[in-house]
């Protein structure tokens, strides 16, 4: 399932460990059973996952049942794009790596937007 990034070219992996995306397949690639659109590559941060985990959706704790290990600041993880946004406008939005963040990403937030939190060498964050 070939899908593109933000920047136009091919999407690239977000992370193997933890595994994440929607298929579990280290991109966050996504598609018809994707409700949450998990589109953006972001790297956790402390601030992220508590505003998170206040919204009630705990990314810290681990649940095994899941195969799910927890994650931590520095990890890198496929977000739900509207979960960024109101990240966003709380001030707490995590880094991007805008090679690994799907391309429709860009249907909700501008390229500008997710721009300004890139670390990609390109960007300006």
């Amino acid at each position: 399932m070939k899908q593109k990034n933000v920047t136009d070219t091919e999407l690239e992996l977000c992370s193997l460990d933890p595994i994440t995306g929607n298929y579990r397949d280290g991109y966050c690639r996504t598609g018809p059973h994707d409700h949450g659109k998990h589109v953006v590559a972001a790297r956790m941060t402390r601030e992220f996952l508590e505003f998170s985990r206040s919204r009630g959706n705990d990314l810290i704790s681990p649940a095994p049942l899941y195969g799910f290990p927890g994650l931590k600041a520095g990890d890198w993880w496929c977000l739900c794009i509207d979960r960024w946004m109101e990240a966003e406008k709380a001030g707490v939005a995590p880094p991007v790596n805008l090679k690994a963040t799907n391309q429709k990403a860009l249907e909700t937030a501008s390229a500008d937007l997710l721009k300004k939190y890139s670390i990609n060498d390109y960007g300006t964050g």
